[in-house]
């Protein structure tokens, strides 16, 4: 289940943002709604705090190699380079996200190396289905957001943007696993999907491709929308968004278990686990509405 890691960096709004923009909603927090009303409140509403998990960790981890990976020259872009980067890219996100440093007990040297070489082990599943050598990303972790239905801001952070000669666009997602493939994928491609109709309505160009990268299979996962499709998409989005509102006016936010419950740091808190939530935020209005969970939608990674 997706738990991001609290973070204080508040994303870079749009330049012009219409008046008419009310509310803000990124893939992250669509897909928890879809998921579990439940678990949308927790983190949307009540925004309750929650502690990475290893699994988390390590998949933010990969994404940061893979980000810098391309910041070298083509001929440079090799598996040793990439386990190079992984140790000092551990220690940038520890200093800039203090509580990864708590994933393991102190002076327990043993449990963080093995977690390094985890890491590794899924950067060599990354060559075995590219070769970076032959890539230039036109973009990499870029926020894109649109506005649609004239209301609803929609956002969120790519991995990675490919630019043909011709000008086809190509989004690829890095996923490192966590949550059971049937369930998981339909969540990813929901993702991809929320990323091409922001490209569509900026860019007025469908991507040709959204690419799943499944690392630790060494798999790849093609996916070709057409505009129709994005058109339907978009009704989905918004129709998602006002059932959101609906459900914050009636303050009604029901849990929806699944199996993707094991991976839930909320259970003590559901009713389906027994649990009790918290009373309901007197004004959850108050907080940015353009701001629609946690200080940026969820980062690299914590997806998986």
């Amino acid at each position: 289940m997706t738990a991001d890691p609290v973070t204080t960096q508040q994303p870079p709004l749009p330049a012009e943002v219409p008046a008419t923009v009310r509310a803000s909603l990124s893939p992250s927090r669509a897909a928890d709604f879809k998921t579990c009303p439940l678990l949308y409140r927790f983190r949307s509403i009540d925004r309750l705090p929650e502690r990475p998990s290893v699994e988390q960790a390590r998949g933010t981890l990969v994404h940061a190699v893979l980000e810098r990976l391309f910041d070298l020259p083509a001929a440079g872009r090799t598996p040793a380079a990439a386990g190079d980067l992984v140790a000092p890219q551990w220690e940038r996100l520890v200093a800039e996200q203090p509580e990864l440093a708590g994933l393991f007990a102190d002076g327990d040297e043993a449990a963080r190396s093995g977690f390094l070489r985890s890491a590794a082990a899924l950067l060599e599943g990354y060559f075995a289905v590219e070769d970076p050598r032959r890539l230039e990303p036109a973009e990499r972790e870029s926020l894109i957001s649109a506005v649609v239905d004239e209301e609803l801001l929609i956002r969120g952070y790519l991995d990675r943007l490919d630019v043909a000669p011709d000008g086809a666009l190509r989004v690829v997602d890095y996923k490192t696993g966590g949550a059971p493939r049937e369930a998981f994928e339909a969540r990813a491609l929901f993702q991809l999907k929320f990323y091409a109709l922001v490209l569509w309505r900026t860019r007025g160009v469908v991507p040709r491709v959204l690419r799943l990268l499944y690392l630790r299979d060494g798999e790849v996962c093609d996916y070709a929308p057409d505009a129709d499709e994005l058109v339907r998409f978009e009704r989905t989005v918004v129709a998602l968004w006002r059932a959101i509102e609906a459900a914050t006016a009636a303050q009604d936010f029901r849990p929806r278990p699944s199996r993707l419950c094991d991976w839930c740091s909320h259970q003590a808190l559901c009713p389906s686990f027994g649990g009790t939530p918290p009373p309901f935020p007197v004004a959850p209005a108050a907080a940015d509405p353009l701001r629609d969970a946690r200080s940026r939608p969820a980062p690299p990674g914590a997806d998986e």
